[in-house]
Order: structure tokens, then C-alpha cells, then sequence
């Protein structure tokens, strides 16, 4: 899904200030504009004088830059002792420096003013900020500047010269402590580390005082002179700086353990260990075994060893009461006489069938009502078929759910419950419109090549021309891009392309320097102005690049362009019908214009919007109509081909059954029309599913049964009048129909406990289905049947009955009627059976199926949870491209948000403390734990600490983060200096002394309870935190960042309802990564929720449709155990055999554990779909074992010689009505437009076609003849008024 598109989030939790960042590394009013200047050395100065203590090397402001920054005096002088206000004041920021300084108060102000740009990213760890100050601090007014400070170049101006360059000599000890107390401190505002921001993602010490000292370009952050950092004096009389520094552990300066892992506050709670997968195994010699499948294997050789124990005693004990004149060799075949006998010469005149309590009833009633039916044929006719048109119309309701949260995820599911929470409290997840471009691969190395050119940036702006001209017509109005499209900060859309670092113009783009700019933005986009995106928020290039390694974007092969539009509640107003008119104009403008530009330029584009799964799952739903409709007109002409008699081909046209056959297909149709109608005229919406699969499993058990009647008719003595064979073929089978439809009826209706609405819906749908399909086959289709028989007597042609030939030109001899054994019947008692029946051939299906079974079992527990996307959506459809290339390029995951229930904000509650993660933050914090389970990604899923509103809060609250929280003199909110109205926006330079000059920090020290706010304080002044704007001043307003993050309807109770901590989860690209990134969150959650007492839980947009494969194995085994028991038990009151009913079960429970087995050698996982699949394969697979079973049971002889009669009589019809039916169907499936036909219907079904038809007509017989229930025939006298035994049995 497109999940993992929408990481996107939040490059637009904007921090334009971060931007000026680096400019709080000059400190002091460190400016010095760099013109053609000269190395000069002070004049008249000694080695003593310049370097020595009390002494500065640069003193008070003698210039200042174009773009206003002020320039210092290169001049030495001996340190100052300042007044006692400023005095107070430089002891406020650098406590550590008393006395005389090197500083003006102008010189100060200045310092005071860039640093506090620094201070948000930093106080929340005050040894950290104590150590950063300090360097800035003795930098700028140390009363010993001198002795580590020298000035290096002077820059001429036109009344006086100024600092063009010094060298700063601070000892690698100082470098290394400043460097480890900052490097964890978190940002949490762009999830990432504050030193991305601060020191451009230094990895030591080193590398930030070479990013400190970096002199920058007029108009550009950072140094305004060169900072040399050194840790060798190079003069005499010079030494290091080498202040007091802090460590992060420090207990009075403590900072959290999410800022400092290393503090010793934070050694109880070690990172977790990464979770090690199950990987039990035994070694045999150089093979390492699973533990499972070596028990198994012992396992299987247990059982084969019994068994043929078993056998051999049997084999031997029948040889010991055997006359050595009558023993037969081992491959020997039974005695064949038995074989050719006809089931009603099989029985002596001596014998009868004993039926249970069920059967017996179900005999007389069939007797009855066979008879009644052949009298009265048109009555039942009519009389079914009307009550089945009145359930038809139903569908004047009829309605397809198309919706996948509606399909997928049941109305109380926790994912439900949990979307709507954050969506009614907080704000839904945006909708996603994207676009990949990517260069070719190369033909020999296969590698792409980089995409950053001139021409493809020009291409991406040519694109994106188009795209701002778009318009869609919703109803009469025309829609853009920017009337729809998230605007976190203002007028610009939050779009997340490289384009941001030229702010969307083409205009600028040689102006700013094109592809060495963006290269260069690669790097700075977190401190460089001219990176700013328009929507004035850094772009990380890793939510607008793809196909890169590590950090090294400029040879990414791919642009992400990522379009995030507003979404509406629940899916429903203008603002969401906007938003998908505009997103068909989208895709329909890519695939007219975008991709032939794209494509010319010999680069791939693939693109998806909001609304592209749904559409092209509609398109799906049409796209194999012709697949699914010449599938049931092979099926039909099949059916009508082996319903008939080809003994002759001069009497085909009389003997032949295509309206027969035509006449059942309808019934069965109308079986499903008659389910459907009910349901939707009760309001129950129906699915894709259902109009695919349904009709195909209806006909697969319709078809059995039309063919096992009409044998059973045929079968009868052409003595006996029409409605003797009817009653008689009736009594035969109608039993073994009635068990097998009562069996998958109840199979699927216990299917509709599934709270999987997909699954629910379609149990409901086919167990209904399956119920009138069964009512119309004893109903109205064996009043067809007669109706056909009686035409076929008369000898009226086929198709065309008021036709009627002569006899003599069709009959030569017996008559139409006259029955010769077909082909399949003839196979099965004269080849197979008799196959079967040798011992040794018995003993190697015994062993072979039970190996398959085993092997089956093993092959389960590689069975994934999931279903691929591509899979679901037509092979030629444009999101295949998609999917593919979202797996293959983007970098980061997607958004992942903890959601926090009735935070009690008060002072007399610990939650503050318990959520947060700056100094003071207990050390088990959520934000904590969250910023632990970062380092463990592999198994947390978790990339990143999370961006903490309430840390931010509470950082902007304080009194450090002095141009933050500030108020006017009336006690009205006051914005950052750097904002209107204390700054004009056209003003490139702000003067302190404006309307803003009299505005103080909200709270003093003295104010505050242990640095928190009172609850009074906490009430009134988070408003004003959630609407300031963030700016360089002030990089911490949550305006944008934390807009929607907080759910302020009644806070003033002192309890926030719902606040949400936003972090991501890692790249997941596979399906097995999703359930597994789900699982990972909510077992996280869980734990920190019951150890903190809060409630707490994760969201991420795509749980909704993953929450089903967390628990999929349990709810596929549960529903297919409730199957087998509900078959089991239906046996079990019909037949009142446990013997029988339970080798049902066992070979119903093998052919599942077959099919899985097959699954997993298919690399076909568990979803929805194959849950169904699985629950409709036990209604199937009663169909190869019922009737095999129920003719076995009523059979007279010996195991072997039932066996045989059971297969002669109903193998042909289990054969040729669900084996040969359903293959010649299944086959067409495999030239569908759609993979999910080709693997979950094709693949399946003929796995299942084949796998059930080994077991019911191979296995089934073996394990019958060995070790079958005993035969129903018992002794009694036969009275002359009681009809033939050959009525009773089948």
C-alpha cells in the first residue's frame, strides 16, 4: 500500500529557523564581511601584550556586514570591568565568566541573540548547553581571549578594519566532552538528533569545529569569518581553552536518558537485545535439521513401522486360516468374479441393509417423495423455482462493497476503534499522490546511473508545470493542486520534491547554482537558507530520493515527488470528492502526457494517487468477466456431455442431456441469485469475492450431485416403471447428497463467526448458496429428470423436444433405455479397483500419503501472513510498475504515531514526567523507551525517537529558551524577534529596538515547579505554544509541527483526550515486514502502557489492513477445526458411525494439510482469500469422500470386495462429475487478466481438484479396505410385499 509513500510526513514540521542554525556557531557578534583584505599582524604589540590573561584579542563592533551582521574590532586591549548590569546580565548567559570581560554590551547582545537560536535544539539537556554556551561565551567575553584566541586576518573597510579570521585553541579534551554531551540530544521536531541541525550531522568533535568555522557567503548562515579551531598552540605565551566541561550523567545537570543513553541513570534500562528467531535445529553431520522436521520425520517412521507391523501380522495370520492350495502371491488380484457383479446381485435374498434412525428415515422419505415427484413433476417445478424468483428479487438491492477497510477490517475490530479515535480527535492521515522517476538500468552491470542532471531536474520542473495547471470539474467548480493540497505553514503546498530547493521556481534554479546546489542541499538542508523548501520547512532528500545507499544521495537513481492532500473524516464531503475528481484528472494527465515525456527522455515513471487501489480494483472486478464465463461454458459442455449416453452415435441426438445439462447449470445459477437476493434485500452488501468464487464452488458440488442422480437413475432395471427408478435412484443416493450438502452447509456457515468481513460475508453467502442448490437438485432438477427421461422414451430429440422420431430409426434392438457401462465405469471396477486391492500397492499409498501429509505439516510454517498488492490488482495494471519501484526506492518508512488517552497535565499528576524525555523526564519514560527502541531497529521496526510536542512545550516554556515563550507588557503572547509584528517581512534585518523591545520570557525560574509548568500555566500558555510560528529565533512553535498532534477539546478539565508522538517505522518492503512493524508496535506499546499506567497505543495508516494477519493462522485454523467438527458431527447424526465419520475426518484434515502443503511450495500466502479458499475446500472435499463412504457402508462382502463395489459404483460419478468437472474449469483460470486468479483460483483449485481426488478415489478406498466400518447388511427375512434390496443400496 502506499504506506510507505507517506514517510513523507513531515519534512513540512517546519523549522525555517532550523535553517539559521549554524548561525549560532559565531556566537559573539563574530561578523566580519570577507573583501579583498590582507594577512595583517597587530602593530606596536608585543608577544606579551597579545597574548597574555586580561587581555582580549578582539574588542567592541567597528562595522558591519550588507546583510547586517555586525563586524568585530581586530584591535587588542586589555580586558574591561563591565557595569553592574551588564555585568548581571553576561553572568545570566556565561555564569562562568566574573569580572572583566572582552565584551561590550552591544557585543553581548549580539551573542545573546544568535544563541538563542541554539537553545531550543539544546536545553532540554542542560550539561549540553551549558558546555555549548561555553565555548561561545569565553569566545566572546572571556577577560583572557588572548591566550587562546589570535587574530589571523583583518579585512580592510573604508573607516576601519575588522576580524577576517582567528585561530581558536581549545584542548581535544574540551572538543571531545562538548561533542559527547550534544551528540544524542534529540530534535524531536524532525526526528532526528540535534546535532543534524547544529553541527551538520558531525560524527566527532572535529568534524563540527570545521562546520563551525566555516566562513559563510553574504546572505548565507554560519561564521561571517574563518574560524580555525586548533589544539596545538603555535606562539609562545598562548595556551588552550580548556573550561570546565559537563558530562551528559551529570546529576545536576542531568539530561534524559533519550538524550544521554550513557548516563548512569539509564544502566538499568539497556537497549533490548534484537529478538532472535526460532532456530531450532539438529545437526546431522554437515546437514543442519529443523527441530520440526526431524520430529516428524521420526514421527513418520514410527507410524510406517507400525503399520506395516500390522499388516504383516494380518497378512500373516489370513495365510495361517488360507489352504496353501488357495493362497495367492502378494501382487496377486482378488478374486474378479466379486468385482463384475452388480450391486443388487451382490446382495443374497437373505440379507438387508440395517440403516440408523437417520438413514432410515431419510430412506422411507425418499422413497415417497421420489415417487410423488415423478407424478407430479411440473408442480415441483413450479413450485421451486417461484420460490426461488422471489428470493431473486432481492437483488433490486444488490450492491458491491469495494471499500478494503470494509472489506478487510470488522467494524470492532482494535484497528478500527483506533483509526476512528485519532481521525475524530486528532486529524486522518493525508492522501498520497506520488510520482517515481528513475533512470534505465544498465545492460551489462544491471547498476542505474545517477539521476541528479541538469536535464532531469529541468524534466522535473516541466512535470511539475503541468501538474500546477491541472484542473478537475467537480460539480461545476473547477479544482487545482493548491486548493486541495496540506499547507502546513501558509500558502505553500507541503509538496516533497527537490524542487523545494529552488522553492518550486524554475527561476531560480541558475540563480541558485542547479545541480551544485541541490548537491549541496543534499548536505546543508537543514542549515542552509537557500534549501529551505517554499513551504519554509527542511526537505529531507530521503522523502524526495530513492535508489541510494547511506547517506550518499547524489547517486540516487530515482525522484519521489509527493503530493499530500487534505482528507476528510471518514471519507465522506466536498473536500474529499475534490480531492478524488482531481486525482482521475491526475493519473489521466500521467498516462496522456507524463509518461511519453518521461519516457523520451529514456527514464521510467510510475505514479499512483488516493484513490488508484479502489479504481483499479473496480476495473479488476470486470476484467476476467470473458476468463470466469468461458470457464462455466467448458464446465457446461462438459456437464452436458457426460450427463448423456454416447453408446451410439445414430441415437446421440435422442440419448444425448445438453438441456439436461443446461436445465442444472440454470438451477444452480439461480441457487446463487436466490442467495444473493436475500442477502441484499436485507442490506447486506456484497463483494468481489463472492461474485467470483461462488458461483464456481455452487456449480463444482451442483454438478457432482446432478451426475451422481442421474447415474443413480440410469443404474435402476429399465424393468421397473419411470417413477420406481426415480424413488429407488432417490433412496440410493439422496442420503449420501443430504450428509455431504448438510456437511458443507454447515462447513460454511460457521464460517460466518469469522469477524473478517470478507470472510464472514462469503460464508454466510455460500453456505445459503450451497442450502439451495441442494433443494433445487432434489427438487426442480429431479423433476427435469424426468421430464428428460420421459422425452428420451418418447424419442424426442434433444434440445428440440417437440421433435419426435420414429423408433425404429434410434432402436434396433432393447431400446433407448438399454444401459452399457461406460468408459469410467468400466476403469473403475475393472482397472482401479482391482489396483487398489493388491496388498503391496496398498502399503505404499498408506506410506505415501501419510509422507506427503508429514512433509505437509512442515511445509506449513513457512506459510507468510500478507497479500501482495500486485497480486490483487490486474497484471496490466499501471500500479504493478508502482508497488514494485516503492519497494526498490524509498528509503524510509512510514509514518508511526503513539497515541496517549487522557493525559492528566496537572501538577499533581506524574504523567508530565512519564511522557516526556528532557532533563528531569523519568528515565522509563514513553519517549524514552520509544527513543531506546530506535537503537534496536531490526526488531522494533522503529527508525527513529519520536517528535515529542510535550517536550518542545515544556522547552519553550523556559526560561532558557529565551526568545521563545514571551509576552507583552499588557501579558498578550509575543512572537519571536525575527516575526511580525516585531519584524517586517520585507526587513532583511531586524531591529531589536522595535515594537517588541519591552516583551519578557513568560516565566522566570522562581516562577516554575522544578522547571514544570503549574497547571494554570500548562492551560493557558499551550494555545499559544500550538500557534506560534517556528523561525530562526525560535525554532520550537509548534504551528505546523504540532497543529493536529494535540485534541484541545476540553483541556481545560486538566486532561488532554488524545496527543499523538510521531516517529516512523523502518522501510518495510515486504508483507511479512508490515504484520510483523504492527505487531512490534503494539507489543511496545502494551508493555510501556502497563508500566506506566497510561493508555497508550500505536497507529500507522496501514494497520487497519494488516491487523487481519496478526492473528490470520489463528482464525484459519479455528474456522477450519470448526469445519471438520461441523462435518464430522453432521456424519455422525446421519450415519450413527463413529467409525465411518471419523475416517471422513481424517481424510478431509489430510487433504487441507495437503493443500497447505501446497501453499507453501507455492509461495501462496494466508490472507482472506485463501481462508475462503480453505473453508470452501472442505465443502469440496465432502464430495470425494462422502459418497465413497456412504457406498462402502451399505455394501455387502468382505473391506476389500466393499471397497471395490463402492468404487464401481460411485468412483465414475466422483470422477467424472467433481474431478474431470472442475479441472476442465480450473484450467481456463490460469488465462486470467488478474495474478490473484492465477494463484488463489487456479493454483489452488487444481491443487485442491487433483489433491482431493487422490484422496477420495485412491487413499480413501485403501484405508476403507483396511480398516473400514463394518457393513450395514445384516441377516433378515426377506418378506415377499418388501421392495428389492437392490431399492436400498448404493
Amino acid at each position: 500500500m502506499i504506506f510507505s509513500a507517506r514517510n513523507m510526513v513531515l519534512s513540512f514540521r517546519l523549522l525555517a529557523a532550523l535553517s539559521l542554525l549554524q548561525v549560532l556557531i559565531f556566537a559573539s557578534s563574530l561578523g566580519a564581511e570577507k573583501t579583498d583584505s590582507q594577512f595583517l599582524l597587530f602593530p606596536n604589540a608585543t608577544s606579551g601584550e597579545r597574548h597574555s590573561p586580561e587581555y582580549c584579542a578582539m574588542y567592541d563592533i567597528c562595522g558591519e556586514r550588507s546583510d547586517g551582521k555586525v563586524l568585530n574590532c581586530p584591535y587588542g586591549t586589555p580586558a574591561v570591568k563591565p557595569d553592574e548590569f551588564l555585568s548581571a546580565k553576561i553572568q545570566s548567559l556565561c555564569p562562568m565568566i566574573s569580572g572583566n570581560v572582552c565584551c561590550t554590551e552591544a557585543q553581548f547582545d549580539t551573542l545573546r541573540a544568535q544563541v538563542q537560536q541554539a537553545i531550543p535544539f539544546l536545553v532540554g539537556c542542560p550539561a549540553c548547553l551549558r558546555n555549548f554556551l561555553n565555548l561561545f561565551c569565553e569566545l566572546s567575553c572571556s577577560p583572557n581571549q588572548s591566550l587562546f584566541i589570535n587574530v589571523t586576518s583583518i579585512a580592510k573597510g573604508n573607516c576601519s578594519s575588522t576580524v577576517d579570521a582567528i585561530d581558536f585553541y581549545v584542548s581535544d579534551a574540551f572538543g571531545e566532552g562538548l561533542y559527547d554531551s550534544c551528540k544524542d540530544v534529540k530534535f524531536g521536531t524532525m526526528n532526528t538528533r540535534a546535532i543534524q541541525f547544529i553541527g551538520a550531522g558531525a560524527r566527532n568533535f572535529k568534524e563540527w569545529f570545521a562546520f563551525i568555522g566555516q566562513q559563510a557567503d553574504l546572505g548565507m548562515p554560519g561564521s561571517p569569518y574563518a574560524i580555525n579551531f586548533k589544539s596545538r598552540p603555535e606562539s609562545s605565551g598562548m595556551e588552550l581553552m580548556n573550561v570546565s566541561i559537563y558530562s551528559c550523567g551529570d546529576t545536576s545537570l542531568g539530561c534524559s536518558c533519550g538524550d544521554c543513553p550513557s548516563s548512569p541513570a539509564c544502566s538499568d534500562y539497556e537497549p533490548p537485545s534484537p529478538q532472535q528467531k526460532d532456530t531450532c535445529s539438529i545437526s546431522l553431520g554437515s546437514v543442519k535439521v529443523k527441530c520440526i522436521e526431524f520430529s516428524l520425520a521420526i514421527l513418520y517412521i514410527v507410524l510406517v513401522s507400525a503399520f506395516f507391523g500390522w499388516g504383516l501380522f494380518h497378512r500373516t495370520r489370513e495365510r495361517r486360516r488360507i489352504p496353501a492350495s488357495n493362497m495367492k502371491p502378494l501382487l496377486n488380484f482378488e478374486d474378479e468374479k466379486l468385482t463384475t457383479l452388480k450391486v443388487h446381485e451382490m446382495v443374497p435374498q437373505e440379507t438387508n441393509v440395517q440403516l440408523s434412525a437417520v438413514q432410515g428415515y431419510m430412506s422411507s422419505f425418499y422413497r415417497r417423495y421420489g415417487t410423488w415427484v415423478a407424478k407430479n413433476p411440473s408442480l415441483v417445478l413450479c413450485m421451486s423455482l417461484a420460490v426461488v424468483l422471489i428470493l431473486c428479487l432481492g437483488l433490486i438491492r444488490f450492491k458491491v462493497e469495494t471499500r478494503p477497510e470494509k472489506l478487510w477490517v470488522g467494524p470492532g475490530s482494535r484497528a478500527a476503534e483506533e483509526k476512528n479515535f485519532f481521525d475524530s480527535h486528532l486529524a486522518p492521515f493525508y492522501r498520497i499522490e506520488q510520482l517515481i522517476l528513475a533512470t534505465m538500468p544498465d545492460i551489462k552491470s544491471g547498476k542505474s546511473s545517477s539521476i541528479v542532471s541538469d536535464d532531469n531536474i529541468q524534466l522535473l520542473f516541466e512535470i511539475q508545470k503541468k501538474v500546477d495547471g491541472l484542473r478537475a470539474n467537480y460539480s461545476g467548480s473547477m479544482v487545482s493542486l493548491t486548493d486541495i493540497c496540506l499547507k502546513p505553514m501558509g500558502q505553500d503546498c507541503a509538496t516533497q520534491s527537490v524542487l523545494q530547493y529552488f522553492k518550486m521556481d524554475p527561476e531560480n534554479y541558475y540563480g541558485y547554482g542547479g545541480v551544485q546546489h541541490v548537491e549541496y542541499c543534499f548536505q546543508h538542508y537543514t542549515s542552509a537558507d537557500t534549501c529551505m523548501s517554499a513551504f519554509k520547512a527542511p526537505l529531507d532528500p530521503s522523502t524526495a530520493l530513492g535508489g541510494f545507499s547511506g547517506n550518499n544521495y547524489t547517486e540516487a537513481s530515482a525522484f519521489i515527488v509527493t503530493y499530500p492532500v487534505n482528507n476528510a473524516i471518514g471519507g465522506a464531503g466536498n473536500e474529499n470528492g475534490k480531492a478524488v475528481a482531481w486525482e482521475k484528472a491526475f493519473v489521466q494527465l500521467v498516462k496522456d502526457e507524463l509518461l511519453s515525456m518521461v519516457q523520451s527522455r529514456n527514464l521510467t515513471l510510475s505514479f499512483s494517487s488516493e484513490s488508484s487501489i479502489e479504481e483499479e480494483l473496480k476495473r479488476e472486478s470486470t476484467a476476467d468477466v470473458i476468463t470466469i464465463s468461458i470457464s462455466y461454458l467448458v464446465m457446461f459442455a462438459y456437464i452436458s456431455i457426460t450427463l448423456g449416453d454416447v453408446s451410439r452415435l445414430s441415437s446421440f441426438y435422442v440419448s444425448s442431456k445438453v438441456l439436461l445439462g443446461l436445465s442444472g447449470v440454470i438451477v444452480v445459477m439461480l441457487s446463487v441469485l436466490g442467495s444473493v437476493g436475500f442477502f441484499s434485500a436485507i442490506g447486506v452488501k456484497s463483494t468481489l469475492i463472492i461474485m467470483e468464487v461462488i458461483p464456481f464452488l455452487v456449480l463444482a458440488v451442483g454438478v457432482d450431485n446432478m451426475c451422481i442422480l442421474v447415474h443413480a437413475v440410469k443404474r435402476q432395471s429399465l424393468d421397473l416403471p419411470l417413477e420406481g427408478r426415480i424413488s429407488n435412484a432417490l433412496v440410493e443416493v439422496g442420503p449420501s447428497i443430504t450428509l455431504a450438502s448438510l456437511s458443507e452447509v454447515l462447513a460454511f456457515a460457521v464460517g460466518s463467526f469469522i469477524p473478517m468481513p470478507a470472510c464472514r460475508v462469503f460464508s454466510m453467502f455460500a453456505a445459503l448458496a450451497v442450502l439451495l442448490d441442494f433443494l433445487l437438485q432434489v427438487t426442480a432438477f429431479v423433476a427435469l429428470i424426468v421430464f428428460d427421461f420421459m422425452r428420451a422414451e418418447d424419442n424426442r430429440i434433444d434440445c428440440f423436444p417437440c421433435i419426435k422420431i420414429p423408433s425404429s430409426s434410434v432402436e434396433s434392438d432393447e431400446g433407448i433405455n438399454q444401459r452399457k457401462k461406460g468408459l469410467l465405469a468400466w476403469y473403475m471396477q475393472e482397472v482401479h479397483a482391482p489396483i487398489l486391492g493388491i496388498w503391496g500397492v496398498k502399503i505404499f499409498v498408506i506410506a505415501a500419503f501419510f509422507a506427503f501429509t508429514l512433509a505437509s505439516i512442515a511445509l506449513c510454517t513457512r506459510i507468510e501472513p500478507g497479500l501482495e498488492q500486485q497480486i490483487v490488482l490486474p497484471r496490466d495494471s499501471y500500479l504493478q510498475g508502482y508497488f514494485n519501484n516503492v519497494s526498490e526506492y524509498l528509503r524510509i518508512g512510514p509514518p508511526l504515531y503513539f497515541v496517549v488517552k487522557d493525559y492528566n497535565y496537572s501538577s499533581d499528576s506524574r504523567h508530565t514526567n512519564q511522557l516526556c524525555s528532557i532533563n528531569q523526564c523519568d528515565s522509563n519514560s514513553l519517549l524514552n523507551e520509544i527513543s531506546r527502541a530506535s537503537l534496536v531497529p531490526e526488531s522494533s521496526y522503529i527508525a527513529k525517537p519520536a517528535a515529542s510536542w510535550l517536550d518542545d512545550f515544556l522547552v519553550w516554556m523556559s526560561p532558557e529558551a529565551f526568545g521563545c515563550c514571551r509576552k507583552f507588557v499588557n501579558g498578550s503572547y509575543c512572537p519571536p524577534d525575527d516575526q511580525p509584528p516585531c519584524c517586517s517581512p520585507d526587513e532583511g534585518y531586524c531591529d531589536l529596538g522595535g515594537v517588541c523591545k519591552d516583551c519578557t520570557t513568560c516565566f522566570r525560574h522562581s516562577d516554575l515547579n522544578s522547571g514544570r509548568p503549574s497547571t494554570e500555566q500548562f492551560r493557558e500558555k499551550l494555545p499559544w505554544f500550538l500557534n506560534a510560528l517556528p523561525s530562526a529565533d525560535c525554532a520550537k512553535g509548534g504551528h505546523g509541527a504540532y497543529t493536529s498532534s494535540v485534541d484541545l477539546n476540553g483541556y481545560e478539565s486538566s486532561v488532554i483526550q488524545a496527543s499523538e508522538f510521531r516517529t516512523y517505522h523502518t522501510p518495510l518492503n515486504k508483507q511479512v515486514d508490515y504484520v510483523n512493524s504492527m505487531r512490534a508496535a503494539r507489543e511496545f506499546s502494551s508493555r510501556v502502557s502497563d508500566a506506566l499506567k497510561i493508555q497508550i497505543f500505536p497507529y500507522s495508516v496501514f494497520y487497519m489492513f494488516f491487523e487481519q494477519y496478526l492473528d490470520i493462522w489463528r482464525t484459519a485454523l479455528i474456522n477450519i477445526a470448526i469445519a471438520l467438527g461441523a462435518v464430522f458431527i453432521v456424519c455422525l447424526v446421519i450415519t450413527s458411525s463413529v467409525w465411518s465419520s471419523a475416517i471422513i475426518l481424517l481424510v478431509l484434515a489430510m487433504i487441507i494439510v495437503d493443500l497447505m502443503g501446497v501453499m507453501a511450495c507455492l509461495d501462496i500466502q494466508l490472507n482472506a482469500v485463501s481462508v475462503v479458499n480453505l473453508i470452501m475446500s472442505i465443502g469440496i472435499a465432502v464430495e470425494f469422500c462422502v459418497h465413497i463412504s456412504h457406498a462402502f457402508s451399505v455394501s455387502q462382502g468382505d473391506r476389500n470386495q466393499r471397497a471395490k463395489l463402492a468404487l464401481g459404483t460411485m468412483g465414475a460419478s466422483v470422477f467424472s462429475g467433481i474431478t474431470l468437472t472442475k479441472l476442465v474449469g480450473v484450467i481456463v483460470l490460469c488465462f486470467s487478466k488478474s495474478e490473484i486468479f492465477v494463484v488463489y483460483y487456479f493454483q489452488m483449485y487444481l491443487a485442491l481438484v487433483l489433491i482431493g481426488f487422490l484422496h477420495g478415489l485412491v487413499f480413501l478406498p485403501v484405508i476403507l479396505s483396511m480398516i473400514g466400518p463394518p457393513s450395514m447388511h445384516v441377516p433378515v427375512k426377506q418378506q415377499e410385499d418388501e421392495p428389492s434390496s437392490s431399492a436400498l443400496l448404493g
